[in-house]
């Protein structure tokens, strides 16, 4: 199993509840890619993958992940997490 990192922050939107993994003040650009769509949707319907660049660095990682809110909160980070060991294993 991937070692997830611990879930920073969880913020209720508009559409979406976003679950925050990493400090995004750390990141020089933040993308959401499309390679990580088909993990995260076979998980959550809906649901999109942040990601992020160190400055200097040419390793993306995940920084947080916007679940539908289909779902909530609880429910929402074990799918988030699950997401995460999916792209990160």
């Amino acid at each position: 199993m991937a070692n997830t990192p611990d879930i920073n922050k969880v913020e209720t939107e508009d559409d979406y509840i976003h679950v925050r993994f990493r400090d995004l003040d750390r990141y020089e650009e933040i993308r959401t890619p499309d390679w990580t769509e088909q993990p995260a949707r076979s998980v959550s319907a809906g649901s999109e993958v942040r990601t992020g660049r160190l400055e200097g660095e040419d390793d993306w990682e995940v920084t947080g992940v916007l679940i539908d809110k289909h779902v909530d909160e609880d429910t929402a980070k074990e799918e988030a997490r699950e997401i995460v060991d999916k792209i990160e294993s």
